[in-house]
């Protein structure tokens, strides 16, 4: 950001903690900006232009001082800016931290997460895929971290249907499924997700023979 310093997002920051009673004071010991009141604990606030690894490093190290930590940056810009940092937000969010905005312009400063204990929500559709895909792959044909493309369990049982009918010529879909051990056969020979099968009469399909 051209011309923007990190002393520019201070006293919209500093407002802002003044407003909710605090005493404020800025590059206390290690902390960018610190607020007292009482009965409360201190409120520490990381300033920087833009998310980064640093940043992050530095607010979860302020949390030995207090609880109450934020990290404070620029508003962002068009729809690409606010994905990201509806991202980063996420991200604080497990990280225990707060997120405020600064909108330069008039110094609006926006609370988007206080810095609260995060409990992730586990989801046991998501889990059950997990754990489905995992029992059905055979063996362990992918290298980890690949950005290629992955031999999902449903890819396996699809070359299995295509070796069988490769094997038998055209079957029905609960032979295939018996034969190849492929209780999806009659699914995943009608779908035809990666051209490989034909249908020929009713439940009866065959490979093609162009297969690549």
């Amino acid at each position: 950001m051209a011309g923007v310093q990190e002393t520019d997002l201070y006293p919209p920051v500093k407002a802002w903690l003044e407003a909710l009673g605090y005493d404020v004071k800025s590059e206390v010991g290690p902390a960018d900006v610190v607020g007292l009141r009482d009965g409360a604990a201190p409120v520490v606030v990381e300033l920087k232009l833009g998310f980064s690894l640093t940043l992050l490093q530095q607010a979860v190290a302020r949390q030995a001082i207090s609880d109450s930590v934020y990290v404070a940056v620029p508003r962002w810009k068009g729809k690409p800016g606010w994905r990201a940092f509806k991202g980063n937000v996420g991200l604080c969010k497990r990280l225990g931290l707060g997120v405020l905005s600064v909108q330069l312009e008039d110094g609006f400063v926006q609370v988007h997460a206080d810095p609260v204990p995060f409990v992730p929500r586990k989801s046991n559709i998501k889990k059950s895929r997990l754990l489905g895909e995992f029992s059905k792959r055979s063996g362990d044909p992918n290298l980890g971290g690949t950005r290629g493309k992955v031999v999902t369990a449903y890819r396996q049982e699809a070359e299995r249907c295509l070796a069988f009918l490769r094997e038998h010529g055209a079957s029905k879909g609960a032979v295939v499924a018996k034969g190849a051990d492929a209780p999806r056969a009659t699914t995943i020979m009608r779908d035809n997700h990666y051209g490989w099968f034909e249908k020929v009469a009713l439940g009866v399909y065959a490979a093609v023979e162009d297969e690549t």
